[in-house]
């Protein structure tokens, strides 16, 4: 027997042992509905719903899980990108992304599932103008903010990421978070609202707490 052989061998056994019989034929399924509809990307699972699909760029790479839903819509109805993600970004299940403005997210990201993340809000609700609390919700006025998220950001399970945030590079957003307000790199916030907890401190190379 060749090594390619056993190589082929091992690799169905893992495979196998990973999805089942019905797992392997679905992942057959989405990755012939990747390269078909999303060249660049790596694999799509399906459901997969994309609304304004050609104000958002998917980065070569890309990776979702199931459920995922992405919205565009542009708030000058021209043909600017309004998602964007960098090379190698992996979202798991149940991700749901709104852009209006600009929502950008960098390389390399890895998104847990069940988050949120939008530049938008229904109504403006501090300096002025702001919206009156007896117009009809979703009759207000759009109110948006950038949303930038750097390289190699690690977003956990759960995690909300509102209008005019940027988090930077290499930083970590623990579970169920909320974030209102811009964090630095390097660092591992968590809470509702978000609070910085560490920061890495590269001369003694670890984490080291705030409080």
């Amino acid at each position: 027997m060749t090594l390619r052989k056993i190589y082929y061998r091992g690799f169905m056994s893992e495979l196998y042992k990973r999805y089942g019989v019905i797992g392997i034929f679905n992942l057959v399924i989405n990755v012939i509905y990747t390269k078909l509809l999303y060249s660049g990307a790596r694999l799509i699972r399906r459901p997969f719903d994309i609304r304004g699909r050609k104000y958002i760029k998917l980065g070569n790479g890309f990776t979702s899980g199931r459920y995922c839903r992405f919205e565009a819509y542009p708030q000058d109805d021209d043909n600017n990108i309004v998602i964007t993600f960098g090379s190698n970004c992996q979202v798991n299940d149940s991700v749901h992304i709104v852009g209006r403005k600009k929502v950008k997210i960098g390389n390399d990201v890895l998104i847990a599932s069940r988050v949120f993340i939008t530049d938008l809000n229904h109504g403006n609700y501090s300096g002025e103008q702001q919206s009156h609390p007896e117009e009809i919700s979703d009759k207000r006025v759009l109110n948006s903010k950038d949303v930038v998220i750097g390289d190699n950001v690690w977003i956990g399970e759960g995690v909300s990421i509102l209008p005019g945030v940027e988090i930077g590079r290499c930083t970590i957003i623990g579970a169920n978070s909320v974030v209102t307000k811009s964090v630095p790199d390097y660092c591992i916030v968590g809470g509702n609202p978000a609070i910085i907890l560490k920061k890495f401190d590269f001369e003694k190379k670890e984490w080291v707490s705030t409080k």
